[in-house]
């Protein structure tokens, strides 16, 4: 009968092709492996227990390889330092591992001292004055890597950049240029700046580790360094092979979405310019349209997208998602609003860049336009910023909207109150010939007077006028009104307040002195006996 060998350890194959256990390590390195038991100690307890003999031999400079020998006896074999065992193996050891006993002790005999001696040789002066060495050595490789690169990347940028229209040529579908040269040789020189900072963190990541090797007391931090960046440059090209059809679908994605985009651009800025016409579409609806759907295509094509992003299905994500969706929808209530708002004066036509308005006690021009808010610049240069939702809730007084869609000019008019004592046909001649010497108003229409009440003191007349230039309403207003007093004083006609009282016997006359005659003399009082 034949009995197989017990084979121990903690990670045994079965085919018995993979031999596993528990290591005995020194200066980070692994010399062999424990597998079987030794009476009431397990592998891993007998693995730890020699690890730590060896590194006190090892450290003890005064103890001496040489005297690392075996001993033999019946039924162990024990390495052993000047009296002190440092490993003992056992028959059960030696099945683990394939070998007879004495072979097997051998074997870990020249390990042992191989090591000890690199361990000590590793340590002597001489040895870290050749690490300090290496690492001056290495920094000024890794200086003159950055020096040359700083001199071969700008050359390839320059090259790019003379090769465009030449060498690089357009991407051109018969007479309709998908792609420029330009986009062409900025997406190249753009790649082309990506690769040269992976290449520098790479340089980066494996400098400090290759520099920690030369140190004994920092050998492990460096091997643990190196473990990690493998471990992640192999799962990044392990996930970017398993990424490649989903960067396919969201690569054909971006493009279809970039084109759609450009047409509609295209669409939109020939409806602006009025080369295309849709019935009931005015022109300057096209730039604010075109930007309402810019958007809802890039949300569409997001939505898409989505399910090939990377970890989409992880709860992190999941996570993310639903907290930025709360956050969005707390924050966005006014913003919502003033959105709404922004389309809907768009398309009611409410007002355009650069008419003059006045939105409650704000009279201005409409300086800026956007979909959440609109801004007015008024006569004293202020900028005033309104939400839509306040304009939209607000009486918009729009002075230039009839005269730009209708060719009907604006009518403004300013009232003046004078005594039953002035004829009112003489009136109206002179507000008339006021509002003719006045510039910015329109000749024709002619302007008109209205008396539009008769009080007991006096009466109103309103004078009414066209004029097609509403930025300069201020102005039009003050020069009328200069001229009203001209042509009433030029007129004999004292223009006077309802509270006015005056003895007209003794009293200056009202009107300026430069419009009364030369000879002209304030009169007296007259006092009548009765």
């Amino acid at each position: 009968m034949i009995i197989s060998p017990v084979v121990y350890g903690r990670d045994n194959d079965i085919n018995g092709d993979k031999i596993d256990g528990y290591p005995v390590i020194l200066d980070d390195q692994t010399l062999f492996k424990i597998q079987a038991p030794t009476g009431s100690f397990s592998p891993e307890e007998r693995a730890n227990t020699i690890t730590t003999r060896l590194e006190k031999f090892a450290e003890d400079n005064s103890l001496s390889i040489e005297s690392i020998k075996l001993e033999t006896q019946e039924n162990i074999t024990s390495i052993i330092a000047e009296d002190k065992i440092l490993a003992t193996l056992t028959e059960e050891d030696a099945n683990a591992a394939r070998k007879s006993r004495q072979e097997l002790a051998e074997e870990y005999l020249e390990i042992i001292k191989t090591s000890i001696s690199q361990f000590r040789e590793e340590r002597t002066l001489i040895a870290r004055i050749f690490s300090l060495i290496w690492t001056v050595i290495a920094t000024l490789s890794l200086l003159l890597i950055f020096k040359l690169m700083d001199l071969i990347f700008p050359k390839i940028f320059t090259l790019l950049e003379s090769w465009k229209d030449t060498v690089i040529p357009s991407c051109r579908i018969q007479n309709v240029n998908l792609i420029s040269s330009s986009q062409v040789t900025d997406s190249l020189i753009g790649f082309i700046k990506l690769i040269r900072v992976i290449i520098v963190l790479l340089i980066l990541f494996l400098y400090v580790p290759f520099i920690l090797s030369f140190f004994p007391l920092t050998r492990k931090i460096s091997k643990q360094i190196f473990e990690y960046i493998f471990k992640a440059i192999l799962y990044i090209s392990e996930s970017v092979v398993d990424y490649i059809p989903n960067i396919f679908m969201i690569g054909l994605i971006a493009v279809s979405t970039y084109y759609i985009i450009r047409f509609s651009k295209f669409v939109f800025r020939e409806l602006e310019r009025g080369n295309i016409t849709i019935p009931g579409f005015y022109q300057d609806w096209a730039t604010p349209t075109y930007n309402i759907i810019q958007f809802l295509i890039i949300a569409l094509a997001a939505v898409i997208v989505f399910p090939y992003l990377p970890g989409f299905n992880s709860p992190a994500f999941q996570g993310i998602s639903v907290f930025l969706g709360i956050l969005f929808s707390l924050g966005s209530t006014s913003a919502v609003a003033n959105t709404v708002g922004g389309i809907i004066l768009i398309y009611t036509r409410a007002f355009q860049l650069g008419d003059r308005v006045q939105i409650d006690d704000i009279i201005g021009d409409i300086e800026d336009k956007t979909l959440l808010v609109t801004r007015i610049r008024t006569p004293k240069n202020v900028i005033v910023t309104l939400p839509n939702a306040t304009v939209l809730n607000s009486n918009v007084v729009n002075f230039s909207a009839s005269a730009r869609e209708t060719g009907i000019p604006l009518i403004i008019c300013t009232t003046i109150t004078l005594g039953y004592d002035v004829p009112w046909r003489k009136v109206h001649q002179v507000l008339l010939a006021a509002a003719d010497a006045t510039d910015s108003l329109l000749k024709d229409p002619q302007p008109f007077v209205l008396q539009t009440s008769l009080d007991d003191f006096y009466v109103s007349y309103e004078l009414n006028v066209y004029t097609d230039k509403t930025r300069k309403l201020f102005y039009i207003y003050s020069d009328l009104h200069q001229n009203i007093q001209d042509q009433c004083n030029e007129a004999d006609i004292e223009i006077l307040s309802p509270h006015y009282s005056a003895l007209r016997d003794g009293n200056q006359n009202t009107i300026p002195a430069n419009y009364l005659p030369k000879d002209y003399q304030v009169p007296g009082f007259k006092i009548e006996k009765m």
